[in-house]
């Protein structure tokens, strides 16, 4: 009996260690689980942004023939928006993004400005109408990545999960931001 009860003593401590480790392994498997899940919600809406991103690529080769037909002598600017929209297979990051959509919307401006007809084309206008819609889409992707991305972050950087976080190699991922000047209302002058 007495070899019995030092026996069991001598067991406690292993069995207080391993339950110790198992709950701990637990809570590294759920502390992981989770960050890995709000990364993919975050890398799915990325691929929404990026969808609509395309969305708008497909677009502009029918912007382009459209305005083809009114502008023959404007090949340059033609092919710029051309180059412009196989950028966007390029782009990784939102920075990239950002700088294609600024230097694709100012070539698109110049050629509705340059040509006043275009304005009334029934092709021009539906085509315009769609790309404002995606625009309108691409906006709600970056909320949508912003707010995934965000609750992320604050997973990663709030404590404990920051721990795991750092042991795992998690990491924050970059939001999308105004660009500079955007702050700025921009000017309408419809004297031309």
């Amino acid at each position: 009996m007495e070899e019995k009860r030092q026996r069991r003593g001598r067991f406690s401590p292993l069995l207080i260690i391993l339950v110790i480790v198992i709950a701990l392994g637990a809570l590294v498997a759920s502390k992981y689980n989770g960050l890995v899940n709000k990364q993919e919600n975050v890398n799915k809406t990325w691929a929404e942004v990026q969808t609509q991103y395309q969305r708008r690529a497909d677009l502009i080769p029918n912007l382009v023939e459209t305005v083809k037909g009114y502008a023959k002598h404007e090949e340059e600017t033609l092919e710029n928006i051309a180059k412009l929209r196989s950028g966007y297979t390029d782009a990784k990051t939102p920075e990239d993004y950002e700088k294609l959509d600024t230097e694709l919307a100012k070539n698109i401006n110049i050629v509705v400005e340059n040509y006043p007809d275009l304005k009334a084309n029934e092709n021009f206008l539906s085509l315009q109408d769609e790309l404002a819609g995606t625009e309108n889409r691409i906006a709600v992707a970056r909320r949508d990545f912003n707010n995934e991305a965000t609750e992320f972050n604050k997973s990663v950087r709030t404590f404990p999960n920051n721990i795991f976080a750092s042991m795992l190699g998690f990491d924050k991922f970059k939001t999308f931001e105004a660009q500079a000047g955007a702050e700025n209302a921009p000017s309408v002058d419809f004297g031309k």
